[in-house]
């Protein structure tokens, strides 16, 4: 895979947190539709891209090192 990506900008892996969260939720009353699930899912996803992507620059702004060839 060439392409790949951080966990956190996975939909996958967010869809699987906000189904079990849905699964856990409903247990105890509260209950979220699958378009609801699918929209969290992709707002989680572009969240944590973007969280990455802020952490990267904070990161490189702080470091102490330069960054070599």
């Amino acid at each position: 895979m060439l392409n790949q990506k951080k966990w956190y900008e996975s939909k996958a892996v967010w869809g699987g947190i906000i189904s079990v969260a849905s699964i856990a939720g409903g247990a105890f009353g509260y209950t979220v539709s699958e378009g609801d699930q699918e929209q969290l899912a992709t707002a989680f996803a572009g969240a944590g891209a973007t969280f990455g992507a802020v952490l990267s620059i904070v990161g490189r702004i702080k470091a102490t090192h330069s960054i070599g060839r």
